[in-house]
C-alpha cells in the first residue's frame, strides 16, 4: 500500500505546470486521476488439464487463447465491470483481439495483484490482466507463445483505442 504512484503523479504534475504556477493542487490531480487508466499487467491462471475443477466452468482461461482480464468479487483483483467493458470493448475494435475471463472459483483462495492497492489509493479506474499461463509459482510454469502476441495486440490497442473508447463510456456510473 505505497503512495509511490501518487507521489510520482504529483511530482509529474508539478513538472509540467506552467512556469507561473508554484504548485499544482490536489484538484488537477484528481482531474488527472479521473481520466485515467490502469492495466496491471501480470499473468493469469490457465486452466490445468490435471485440476479441471479448480475454474468455474465459464471462466477456463486456456493457453493460445488471448489474454485474460480477471476478475474477483472480495477485490483481490481491480477489475469492475466498467474497466472490463471499456477493456473488452477495445479488444472488439482491435480486430476482435481475443480475450478470456478468469474468475476465481467461490471455493478456491485467490492470489492478488498491484491493482486493487493502486486503484484504492489514487481512484484510478483499473483492469487486472494477464497472460495465461500453467503451474504458476512452480519450477515449471509454461505459456503459449501465441499469447505474448496476443496480449501485445491487446496492450497496442488500449493504447491507440482508450481515449475514443472512454469518451464512448463517459456519464457511465461506476
Amino acid at each position: 500500500n505505497s503512495s509511490l504512484l501518487a507521489d510520482v503523479m504529483a511530482r509529474v504534475l508539478d513538472a509540467l505546470a506552467p512556469a507561473d504556477a508554484a504548485h499544482v493542487g490536489p484538484d488537477a490531480a484528481q482531474a488527472v486521476y479521473q481520466r485515467s487508466f490502469v492495466l496491471s499487467a501480470d499473468m493469469a491462471h490457465a486452466q490445468h488439464p490435471n485440476y479441471p475443477a479448480k475454474h468455474e466452468p465459464q471462466h477456463c482461461p486456456r493457453l493460445g487463447g488471448g489474454c485474460v482480464i480477471k476478475t474477483n468479487q472480495n477485490q483481490r483483483y481491480a477489475t469492475s465491470a466498467v474497466s472490463g467493458a471499456i477493456l473488452r470493448e477495445i479488444a472488439r475494435r482491435a480486430d476482435n483481439v481475443p480475450v478470456q475471463e478468469f474468475v476465481v472459483a467461490n471455493d478456491v483462495a485467490c492470489g492478488s495483484t498491484v491493482g486493487p492497492m493502486i486503484a484504492s489509493n489514487t481512484g484510478v479506474r483499473t483492469a487486472d490482466v494477464g497472460q495465461p499461463q500453467l503451474a504458476m509459482h512452480s519450477v515449471r510454469e509454461m505459456c503459449g507463445v501465441d499469447d505474448v502476441e496476443l496480449c501485445f495486440r491487446l496492450y497496442r490497442a488500449f493504447f491507440m483505442e482508450f481515449r475514443k473508447v472512454d469518451e464512448a463510456f463517459a456519464g457511465v456510473e461506476y
